[in-house]
């Protein structure tokens, strides 16, 4: 059975505001309330793709806090902080990491419109002494209680409702598809709306189905495949 118009169209509306120049990057962020949380913040403001730092073995998992946005934002994985810096720096993003150290700046002080990518640590931790070297400016959140830092879920949270704040004074925030290339955006809508179908592709190492503007699939598939999200 086929995707109904009114389902194709949410997902559209939603994908419609999703920007690929925001993002978090979390080195070893394991507990999954934690990352449950971000994945449902990066959700809400509208971030396209996230990053994480794994150790070997590990796979990340979530839980109910997700409220399922693990499946519209998609969870980039790296074997180390250099690969994922790297890879973030080559697509033009300024690496903003949350420290208290003393050359710290006032995250309300920063500007956010640009592509911006917020790195966090570990819940424990913080950032690691090589992720501190490889950012382009530490930040930190002002605190006026005992405790020096928040939970990496909330401090994740300020910081990107600050951003989206900053792209919205400026006109920054797409409502029309404006903030993915196309490419990415088609990529996309069809996963949202043909999961099964777009695993499917994956294993035989074929292209999309092309899908018309109510969301049909144009091509005959077999039977077997589950078409419907």
């Amino acid at each position: 059975m086929p995707l109904l118009p009114q389902r194709f169209n949410r997902l559209k509306s939603v994908l419609n505001k999703r920007q690929s120049n925001l993002t978090v990057l979390l080195e070893n962020v394991e507990k999954p309330h934690n990352l449950s949380a971000i994945l449902r913040t990066c959700d809400a403001v509208g971030v396209l793709e996230a990053h994480t730092i794994c150790k070997e073995g590990k796979t990340p998992t979530f839980n109910s806090t997700a409220q399922g946005s693990q499946k519209w934002v998609k969870l980039n994985e790296y074997p180390e902080i250099n690969n994922a810096i790297t890879a973030l720096k080559k697509k033009g993003f300024r690496l903003y990491g949350t420290s208290l150290d003393i050359n710290a700046t006032d995250y309300r002080e920063c500007d956010f419109t640009g592509p911006t990518a917020f790195v966090l640590g570990a819940e424990k931790w913080g950032l690691s002494e090589e992720g501190k070297n490889l950012i382009d400016q530490s930040i930190y959140i002002p605190m006026r209680g005992m405790v020096q830092s928040l939970n990496v879920s909330v401090a994740a949270a300020i910081l990107l409702f600050e951003a989206l704040r900053q792209k919205e004074l400026t006109g920054g925030n797409p409502k029309n598809g404006e903030g993915i290339v196309k490419e990415i955006y088609d990529e996309r809508i069809f996963e949202w709306a043909y999961p099964e179908v777009a695993e499917w592709c994956k294993q035989k190492g074929r292209k999309y189905p092309s899908i018309n503007s109510t969301g049909e699939i144009l091509e005959e598939l077999p039977r077997d495949i589950k078409m419907r999200y």
